[in-house]
């Protein structure tokens, strides 16, 4: 069996989960897959997968083994499609991860048409509100906001978005409209309990000003359109993303307070390992999500004036 095949063959392996799913992808049983993943480890000498009844995980060397081998079988898609001229086409299973809110509303709809225009490829989304590793979960993009955190990874911005602090009317006619973010602590403020954001702390600039409020709240909750709604229903204040409220901010039932002031930025990107050359499906991908949200990349000089 060659190098390869047995790299395709354990990269498919970590990206299905499982034995019986990667067996069912390839159309044979679960016991030949096992026997084949004992011979590559037999082969190589090293033991590459823990496994349990229920589900597998890399070892150091199967980590190695997977991001070393991703890279040498993407080279090789690489040099065949230059040499037959780029027609190498979009194909195989494509595993990309989204925040549980923007992916229903935004990432969804998207791939739902990316899927039309790429039939070859087989499409697995994967919503979750917490931090995830590409190459240990065996993902090839994920769609997060913010800075990126790791050297590891790349990153293509696929929309500007901003962090906003805003209330009903109704709220701000009964308690009054904060002026400077320390005002806020005189409010009752709806608190978000999300990633491993520090909880409670809102964080606040204005050229080089920089202030951080300790907000309190009787009214918590781990989900954006939660806290979104005790908003719309007068509980307090709430510090939203661009996309999630802009209905709101558009209908006035929502209104923007502390306009002077900037939050940490909170721009959309899809992030996908770095590598030489992408995979065709994960480069189709990039380029879809780049021409789908192009009308929300503007400008930052018009950055306060336009709404999603």
């Amino acid at each position: 069996m060659d190098g390869i095949s047995d790299l395709a063959f354990f990269a498919l392996l970590v990206k299905r989960g499982s034995l019986a799913a990667a067996a069912q992808e390839l159309g044979v049983t679960p016991p030949s897959v096992s026997k084949r993943l004992a011979a590559l480890e037999t082969r190589l000498r090293v033991r590459l997968l823990n496994r349990t009844t229920r589900r597998i995980s890399l070892t150091p060397e199967g980590e190695i083994y997977l991001a070393d081998g991703a890279r040498l079988v993407t080279e090789l898609e690489a040099l065949e499609q230059r040499i037959s001229g780029g027609n190498i086409t979009a194909k195989g299973l494509l595993k990309v991860s989204a925040t549980f809110g923007f992916g229903r509303r935004h990432i969804t709809p998207q791939l739902s048409a990316f899927a039309r225009q790429y039939p070859d490829v087989e499409v697995q989304l994967h919503l979750t509100d917490r931090p995830v590793n590409l190459v240990e979960q065996g993902l090839d993009a994920d769609i997060r906001f913010g800075q990126l955190p790791d050297a590891r990874l790349t990153a293509r911005k696929i929309a500007d978005n901003r962090r906003l602090v805003c209330a009903s009317p109704t709220y701000l006619k009964k308690y009054g409209v904060p002026l400077v973010p320390r005002d806020l602590q005189n409010h009752s403020c709806i608190l978000l309990r999300e990633s491993d954001e520090i909880y409670g702390s809102w964080h606040f600039s204005s050229g080089n000003k920089q202030e951080t409020v300790k907000v309190r709240g009787s009214l918590s909750a781990n989900d954006g359109e939660c806290a979104t709604t005790w908003a719309l229903d007068g509980h307090g204040v709430v510090m939203r993303s661009e996309w999630d409220i802009a209905p709101y901010l558009r209908s006035g039932r929502l209104r923007v307070i502390l306009e002077e002031w900037k939050l940490p930025p909170a721009d959309v990107y899809i992030v996908f390992p770095t590598k030489n050359h992408l995979s065709a499906k994960t480069r189709a991908l990039v380029d879809f999500m780049l021409k789908a949200f192009e009308n929300h990349r503007r400008d930052r000089t018009d950055a306060d004036k336009i709404i999603w």
